[in-house]
């Protein structure tokens, strides 16, 4: 590797890790939620130049995490309204026990090793805050998007990639208690799509949605 090659490398590390970084602080709402976002601030308290900052922006702008005003800069993007994850939730309830029933109806080895694969990747939350969360949160995401990639649409799984539905629960609300349960959920649909059964992959696929709904999240707006 020469000495430009290394240059870039370093370069990278450090956008990703302010990336982490910031994106940790607008999890755990260090950054409240709509709050504005200083780029001079940011830059100062992790001792960089503001270009990895701008970068790190410009990444989780595509994510949902933060917004750019004109003439304003960043902020944070607001938490979303009972009606927000309302409709996020009637979208994921339309398009994912699809992507199921169809990944069980095309489901080959190489599909099973993969749903495996991710199961084995699974960490039950060690605290109540994003670096407890994340491991959990990082495979429901990989997850689903699995899932959606299995019953060989693209456009499906875009739509889901494109909602960043993961990222925008954990900021309503996390609960390291529904680790297990969402976990067990997990196991009965992947064990429903790698046996073959479309039926059953969409049935464990909506009660999955609806359970995260209406019991595990729902609530949080009452």
């Amino acid at each position: 590797m020469d000495t430009v090659d290394r240059r870039v490398l370093r370069r990278q590390m450090l956008a990703d890790d302010v990336y982490e970084a910031i994106k940790t602080m607008l999890m755990d709402h260090v950054i409240r939620p709509g709050g504005r976002i200083s780029i001079d601030g940011l830059a100062r308290e992790f001792q960089v130049s503001s270009t990895p900052v701008r970068e790190a922006l410009a990444r989780l702008e595509s994510e949902g995490l933060a917004v750019k005003e004109p003439l304003k800069g960043y902020r944070a993007t607001a938490l979303l309204t009972l009606d927000e994850f309302d409709d996020l939730y009637r979208f994921r309830l339309l398009i994912e026990p699809w992507a199921a029933r169809r990944a069980a109806e095309l489901i080959d080895d190489e599909g099973r090793h993969r749903l495996q694969a991710e199961l084995a990747t699974a960490v039950e939350p060690t605290s109540v805050d994003y670096a407890g969360y994340k491991s959990l949160t990082v495979h429901d995401s990989r997850f689903h998007t699995l899932i959606a990639a299995l019953s060989g649409s693209d456009q499906v799984r875009s739509a889901f990639e494109r909602t960043h539905c993961h990222l925008h629960i954990f900021r309503l609300h996390y609960d390291r208690d529904i680790g297990p349960e969402v976990l067990t959920e997990h196991h009965a649909l992947a064990a429903a799509i790698a046996s073959g059964n479309p039926t059953a992959a969409e049935s464990a696929m909506t009660t999955h949605l609806q359970n995260s709904m209406h019991h595990r999240l729902r609530k949080i707006y009452e």
